[in-house]
C-alpha cells in the first residue's frame, strides 16, 4: 500500500469537511483535551506551515517540552488565522512529505488520522476512517505510543470488532470499533469509550 497517497487522500478528504463547517462548529472543544476544532485544524498544518529552523526555536522557547511547545504553537495560530486559511493550508499540502521526528510515513498518517478523529468525533459527523488506513495507523501502537501520548491501559486489552487487530494482554477488555480503540490508545477518552467499561 502507498501510505503517501492515503496520507494525501486523508489529509484531502479533512479538508472537505472542514471546509463544510460552520463558525460554531470551529469553536467547538474536541478529543483533544483543551483545544478547539480551530486549534487542532492549526495543529493539523503547523507542520507544512514552520521550517525546521523555526521549529527548532518554537520548541526552544518552551523549554524543549513537545507538548507545551505545540499546544502553545497551536492557540496563536488559531487565533490568529481564518479557518478557510486552515483548510487551505490542509488541502494545498496533501502530497507534503512532513513526518514526526520519530515513526516515519506511518506516524505522519496516525497524526492526520487521529486528530481528523478529535474533530469528527467530537463534532458527531459519523465519519469512518477507511480500513486500510487504519490497519497501517494501528501498526502504530506500541507501549511508547502509549507512554507519549499518557493513554492508562495498563492493565486493559483491545480488541477490535470491525477487523483483526488486538492489543494488551490486561485482565480488563475492551472490545470495540478500531478507530474507537485508536482513540484509546492515543490517550483519548470519549463518553462511550473508557478503558474501565
Amino acid at each position: 500500500m502507498d501510505i503517501r497517497a492515503e496520507i494525501a487522500a486523508e489529509r484531502r478528504e479533512l479538508a472537505d469537511v472542514l471546509g463544510q463547517l460552520t463558525e460554531h462548529q470551529w469553536n467547538v472543544p474536541t478529543l483533544c483535551n483543551g483545544w478547539r476544532v480551530r486549534e487542532v485544524a492549526a495543529h493539523m498544518s503547523m507542520g507544512f506551515r514552520y521550517s525546521f529552523g523555526r521549529t527548532a526555536l518554537e520548541l526552544a522557547r518552551s523549554g524543549g517540552n513537545l507538548h507545551r511547545m505545540t499546544d502553545r504553537v497551536a492557540r496563536r495560530d488559531a487565533a490568529v488565522r481564518m479557518p478557510h486559511d486552515l483548510v487551505t493550508a490542509l488541502r494545498d499540502n496533501a502530497h507534503h512529505p512532513w513526518k514526526p521526528p520519530v515513526g516515519g510515513p506511518a506516524a505522519a498518517l496516525g497524526h492526520d488520522v487521529i486528530h481528523g478523529l478529535d474533530i469528527t468525533v467530537a463534532l458527531g459527523l459519523g465519519r469512518q476512517v477507511p480500513r486500510d488506513r487504519l490497519r497501517i495507523v494501528l501498526r502504530t501502537v506500541k507501549p511508547s505510543t502509549l507512554r507519549f501520548f499518557r493513554a492508562h491501559l495498563d492493565d486493559v486489552a483491545l480488541r477490535a470488532t470491525d477487523l483483526e487487530w488486538s492489543y494488551g494482554r490486561g485482565s480488563s477488555q475492551v472490545a470495540r470499533p478500531a478507530q474507537e480503540l485508536l482513540l484509546l490508545a492515543y490517550g483519548r477518552e470519549l463518553p462511550a469509550v473508557r478503558a474501565d467499561d
